[in-house]
C-alpha cells in the first residue's frame, strides 16, 4: 500500500486524495508551507519517509516547487506529485524532480492511478541493489532538530540543552547529538565536564562536512552516550563559522541522528537563524521576570513573521519563584502565548554546572530535574503525540 503525505488547506482535495490512497494518507496544512523537508515531516512524526508527497501548489506554487526541489535533493526516497496548473508548472516541476502535475479538480480515479504509478516507481527504486548509499540513507525520515532559544543571556539555555540532550541520550544512546552554537562563549563543554579534541570550527572543515564517517570522528562522546559538537576554544575562532556552514552541518547531522539538540547564543543572530531553517522543534525559554517575558514576546513575534514558529514549539518558563511578585498567568499575558512547562529556581542547578554533571544525573529527585524529565519524556515519546499535525504541551 502506498503511504501518502498531503499538504493542503482544501478539505475537498484532502477527501479525494484520502479516497485515492485507500485511507493511507496523512494531511497537514499547506499554509504556511515550510521550506525544509524536516519541518514538514516533524508535523506527522513519520519513522520512515512517505512513499508519495502530494503538494498542493494552487496557492503558493513557487514555495511548493522549492520544497519539492529540496525533497528531491535531500530525500530522494519519496515520490513527488504537485496539484496545480499542469500547463504552467510542468516544466519547472520536471526540473526539480516532480513525477506528475495534476489539475486542481482532478478526479479520484486519476489520482489513484497517479499515486499507484509514482508509488510503484519509488518502491522499485528502493528495491534496487545498486542504490547509492546516499539515497539509501534517506529512506529514513530525518531526525528532529530541537533548538533552544532565548532573547537574552543568563536564561538557562545551556542547562536546559545539556540536560535535555543527556536525558534523550539515556533512552537512545548514540542517536543524539548536541551542538553548541554559542560560538563565542559556549559553555556546553564545561556543563558536561568534557575536554573535546575537536570543536565546532574543526567540524566545519569542508571535507568533514561532506563525509559522514569523518564527521562522526570529530564528535566528542559523553559518558551518557551523548555525542557533542563543542563551541570553538576562542571567540576569534568563532569568526570563521558562517551561517551556510551551520546549515550544512545540521542537514548532515539530522540525516544521521534521531535527535539534534542545538544550544544557541542569546537573540537571533545569523547563525541561529540558519539553525532555525532546519529546526523542527523550537524550544523557547524565558525567565520569571518582566524583562525576560517582554523579550520573548518580541522573539515569538519575529519568528512568527519569519515563518519559523512551528506547531511543535514548546515555551518554557525558567527560575519560577512564587516570591518574585509574578504569576505564570502574568508571564503568559505578556508573551501572549501559553507556557508549556515551568522550571523552579534551585541552587542545585548551580552546583550541577560547577561540577559538570547535569542535574538529571546528579540529583534526579530535585524539582528542576523532575521538570526536565517531563520535557525529555515529551520528546522521547514521539509516537504518542500525533493529532492533526499538532503536538500536545508538556504539562
Amino acid at each position: 500500500m502506498t503511504n501518502v503525505l498531503l499538504t493542503t488547506d482544501s478539505t475537498d482535495l484532502q477527501t479525494r486524495v484520502h479516497q485515492a490512497a485507500g485511507g493511507s494518507c496523512i494531511a497537514v496544512p499547506s499554509h504556511p508551507l515550510p521550506s525544509d523537508p524536516a519541518q514538514l515531516l516533524a508535523h506527522v512524526q513519520h519513522q520512515a519517509l512517505p512513499d508519495v508527497l502530494v503538494l498542493d501548489a494552487t496557492r503558493a506554487p513557487h514555495d511548493a516547487l522549492a520544497l519539492a526541489g529540496r525533497f528531491d535533493r535531500e530525500l530522494p526516497g519519496t515520490g513527488l506529485v504537485l496539484i496545480g496548473d499542469p500547463e504552467a508548472l510542468s516544466i519547472a516541476a520536471m526540473r526539480v524532480g516532480v513525477r506528475d502535475v495534476l489539475p486542481e479538480h482532478v478526479d479520484v480515479e486519476t489520482l489513484r492511478a497517479a499515486l499507484l504509478r509514482v508509488g510503484q516507481a519509488v518502491q522499485t527504486r528502493r528495491a534496487q541493489p545498486d542504490v547509492p548509499p546516499a539515497v539509501a540513507n534517506t529512506m529514513i525520515a530525518p531526525g528532529r532538530v530541537l533548538t533552544v532559544l532565548s532573547p537574552k543571556g543568563g536564561a538557562g539555555k545551556t542547562t536546559l540543552a545539556t540536560n535535555l540532550a543527556v536525558g534523550l541520550a539515556q533512552s537512545a544512546p548514540g542517536a543524539v547529538v548536541l551542538v553548541d552554537l554559542d560560538v563565542q562563549f559556549g559553555d556546553v563543554a564545561t556543563a558536561l565536564n568534557i575536554e573535546p579534541e575537536y570543536a565546532l570550527d574543526d567540524v566545519l572543515q569542508g571535507h568533514v562536512l561532506r563525509d559522514p564517517i569523518a564527521l562522526k570522528t570529530r564528535l566528542t562522546q559523553h559518558s551518557s552516550g551523548l555525542l557533542v559538537v563543542c563551541a570553538p576554544d576562542t571567540p576569534a575562532a568563532a569568526d570563521s563559522v558562517t551561517p551556510e556552514q551551520v546549515s550544512e552541518l545540521l542537514a548532515s547531522l539530522s540525516a544521521q541522528f534521531r535527535y539534534v539538540v542545538v544550544d544557541t547564543a542569546a537573540g537571533l543572530e545569523p547563525r541561529t537563524l540558519a539553525a532555525l531553517d532546519h529546526t523542527t522543534d523550537p524550544v523557547l525559554l524565558t525567565t520569571f521576570d518582566v524583562a525576560g517575558a517582554r523579550g520573548l514576546r518580541k522573539e515569538v513575534a519575529t519568528l512568527r513573521e519569519l515563518g519559523m514558529l512551528t506547531n511543535a514549539r514548546q515555551v518554557l518558563l525558567n527560575f519560577a519563584d512564587p516570591k518574585a511578585g509574578l504569576s505564570v498567568s502574568d508571564v503568559e499575558a505578556t508573551i501572549r502565548t501559553k507556557v508549556d512547562l515551568t522550571i523552579p529556581i534551585s541552587r542545585s542547578v548551580t552546583a550541577s554546572l560547577n561540577t559538570g554533571v547535569p542535574i538529571v544525573l546528579q540529583r534526579p529527585k530535585d524539582p528542576v530535574a523532575k521538570q526536565m524529565r517531563k520535557l525529555i519524556t515529551f520528546y522521547a515519546e514521539t509516537g504518542a503525540r500525533r493529532a492533526n499535525g499538532r503536538h500536545r504541551a508538556a504539562a
